[in-house]
């Protein structure tokens, strides 16, 4: 089945035109490169802009486009008001979110509140400046423990393994005082105590709002404010008390945040990055004065079982309604084994503890189960996320090179952990050729393709009527044109075992089946499935939406 191309042309402004949307996250330096330099760029976007606008999404998401050295794939940066010269300038930048907003395409960008690069000009102002000196206050130094300060002032778990202080050498060459980093050492945490922080980020918003952008994700939304005595982690600590996670002073923070965006008139976008298992404490960050929507974790990291996805659906729906937020559905992002390698393991639940070499995937059961779930997040009320690639049915790169792995998490590890290049390699856009289409020079790409990468290749799928690509494709038109898939309306409905069933509207029923084969419910056709029904029954691994 081929899809109806949306109708270019600018969009008139939309309060609340993201309850529903549908969210493609881009990853810069891997979607498209257009200067041949192996990297991806905003000119790359730029050209492929069709491709989004023919895929049908409502916005994209840019991980970090900003001055970076790299240390952590953008997101240590080291001027917010600067682009990366590896993805192009500032003018690119504008140039993107007006052209994509001619497309009916907004933009979403990255902040990261909770740390900066080591590169950045605050930081490298504290490094010269002596304890104690003002210039310090921003960041968190302080002196070491026992003697000669020599122990790490608190024995915190870095985000990315490994220690969460690294100690400064002073100009004398002797060692000094320890700055603060939940992430890698090129990355020390800001003091949101301190007024200048406050006030540059609400200036950073400004900036880009300025400039079209319409929302900001939040990364790490929960972890910015820290207990100024840094007291050690414990075993339990009561509600918003912990040392450095989801303290109750950050959401102060996103409340100003919140009057930045609604002091526009087409109010401006905040999604959250909130790891959080307690359900009451997520909400806190979706009430009406603070963020429109956060990501859905639960659900990404739930295995392909139906027991386990229904009562995160049920959660999740449950959870939000007590805010009036729109839940949101992401089956991957740039730091998750992409879902056709994951949903092939025996295991195919994900935790990043839990990454390691050499795991067994069966990629055509992966890839089954993960068109299925490409219809049941589709289905789903709320907003639907799509990471780039995972549209083509991108499988994980797990046997990249040695010596090719870019990512800290690996580093850190001590290399038990593959990291999270696997989901980041440069897609292809052609079947043939040395980079798949990713350029037109043949430059070696920033992360090496397989050799079979072309097979899933965009133009090798575009007129296929049982790719990926068709198959995003035509749900997503669906989730346009459907009255039913517009709306909050949701309710479970009564199916065979070992399948999961709901109603959306009145006339919508999506169906999917984990099990053996079933029977379908009473119903008038079929709008879309995941696979072909086998003698009318519904295979195993296989959603359908039907009408009833």
């Amino acid at each position: 089945m081929r899809s109806a191309k949306p109708t270019a042309g600018p969009t008139a402004p939309a309060p609340h035109w993201w309850r529903n949307a549908v969210i493609y996250q881009v990853y810069p330096r891997s979607f498209a490169d257009a200067d041949g330099d192996g990297t991806g760029d905003l000119a790359g976007v730029r050209d492929r802009l069709p491709y989004l606008a023919d895929l049908g999404v409502d916005a994209l998401w840019f991980t970090p486009w900003y001055r970076s050295p790299q240390a952590d794939g953008g997101y240590d940066v080291a001027d917010y008001r600067a682009i990366d010269p590896a993805f192009g300038t500032l003018a690119d930048a504008e140039a993107l979110i007006t052209a994509a907003r001619g497309l009916g395409i907004r933009t979403i960008v990255d902040i990261v509140p909770n740390h900066v690069s080591d590169q950045h000009e605050w930081f490298q102002e504290a490094l010269a400046a002596a304890p104690g000196d003002p210039a310090r206050d921003r960041f968190w130094f302080r002196d070491g423990r026992g003697p000669g300060g020599d122990e790490m002032p608190t024995r915190w778990t870095s985000s990315f393994a490994g220690d969460t202080w690294t100690r400064t050498t002073g100009p004398d060459g002797k060692p000094g005082q320890w700055y603060l980093h939940l992430f890698a050492p090129e990355q020390p945490d800001l003091n949101w105590n301190h007024p200048d922080v406050v006030a540059e980020h609400e200036a950073v918003l400004r900036f880009w709002y300025d400039r079209g952008v319409a929302g900001i994700r939040i990364d790490s939304a929960a972890l910015i404010a820290k207990d100024p005595e840094l007291p050690e982690v414990g075993e339990h600590h009561e509600p918003g008390r912990h040392p450095h996670l989801d303290r109750d002073e950050l959401h102060d923070v996103y409340r100003g945040w919140r009057k930045v965006a609604d002091s526009y008139e087409d109010p401006r976008l905040l999604v959250g990055e909130v790891w959080l298992d307690d359900h009451e404490r997520f909400v806190r960050y979706l009430r009406d004065d603070e963020m429109h929507m956060a990501f859905n974790f639960d659900f990404m990291s739930r295995p392909w079982d139906a027991a386990a996805l229904a009562g995160s659906i049920r959660s999740t729906l449950a959870a939000h309604a007590t805010v009036d937020a729109p839940p949101t559905w992401v089956l991957s992002n740039h730091d998750v084994t992409r879902p056709v390698t994951r949903y092939g393991r025996e295991d195919s639940a994900f935790a990043f503890s839990a990454k390691r070499f050499g795991t067994p995937t069966d990629l055509a059961l992966g890839a089954r189960r993960a068109r299925a779930a490409a219809l049941l997040t589709a289905a789903l009320p709320g907003v639907l996320y799509v990471y780039q690639g995972d549209e083509l049915g991108l499988p994980e790169v797990e046997d990249l090179p040695e010596g090719a792995r870019q990512d800290p998490m690996h580093f850190r590890s001590g290399g038990t952990d593959p990291g999270r290049d696997g989901c980041r390699v440069p897609l292809p856009w052609t079947a043939t050729g040395p980079t798949c289409g990713f350029n037109d020079t043949g430059t070696a790409t920033w992360l090496p393709q397989p050799a079979d990468w072309g097979t899933y290749a965009a133009a090798s799928q575009q007129d296929d009527p049982d790719s990926f690509l068709t198959l995003y494709r035509e749900a997503i038109r669906l989730r346009r044109s459907e009255p039913a898939l517009r709306g909050d309306a949701f309710a479970w409905t009564s199916s065979a075992p070992g399948t999961l069933a709901f109603r959306r509207g009145e006339d919508l029923t999506c169906v999917v089946n984990f099990g053996a084969p079933a029977a379908l419910p009473d119903h008038t056709a079929v709008v879309i499935a995941s696979a072909p029904l086998e003698h009318g029954l519904l295979p195993r691994d296989t959603a359908v939406w039907l009408r009833t």
